[in-house]
């Protein structure tokens, strides 16, 4: 495959592919500048490493991997785990929306970096166990305690929310 041709495939996929990677990373993220922050960094890695190895057998494969691992290194961050604060609240902040989908992406929000990136690939990309072992580089029971854990967590909030 020649420069071009390279170039010209990678440009389709970016113009076809985004708006995808871009729902995928607001659910992992939970904020809509973040996620477009986080797919433009993703879709640079990806154009990089196609250049870089030429052609690369399944790009939707390597995008959606590049895009998990991008944001479980950014919860890795030091300065991502601090926030400062004057005085600190006395009781958290109920969720008073009644919209199902605000609660969810809260909830999911509050899951940690791999539970989150666990319950979006298997639950909204529908990939399997094994692909989404694959992608994280986990073994298949770690995917599966984490999807576990991550789904107990869920309905546990979801159902304080509405008891």
């Amino acid at each position: 495959m020649t420069r071009t041709e390279t170039d010209t495939a990678l440009r389709e996929f970016v113009e076809g592919r985004r708006t995808a990677l871009l729902r995928s990373a607001f659910l992992l993220c939970g904020d809509r500048d973040e996620a477009d922050d986080l797919v433009q960094t993703t879709l640079v890695k990806v154009v990089l490493g196609g250049r870089r190895h030429g052609r690369i057998d399944n790009l939707e494969a390597f995008a959606r991997k590049t895009l998990v691992n991008t944001f479980i290194a950014s919860r890795r961050r030091f300065w991502r785990r601090e926030h400062a604060y004057e005085t600190l609240p006395e009781h958290p902040l109920p969720v008073t929306d009644p919209d199902n989908g605000l609660v969810i992406r809260a909830a999911l929000g509050r899951l940690t970096a791999k539970q989150r990136a666990v319950v979006v690939l298997r639950y909204w990309e529908d990939l399997s166990v094994a692909e989404t072992a694959r992608l994280l580089n986990m073994r298949e029971n770690t995917v599966k305690s984490h999807a576990a854990r991550g789904l107990a967590a869920l309905r546990a909030e979801v159902h304080e929310e509405y008891a």
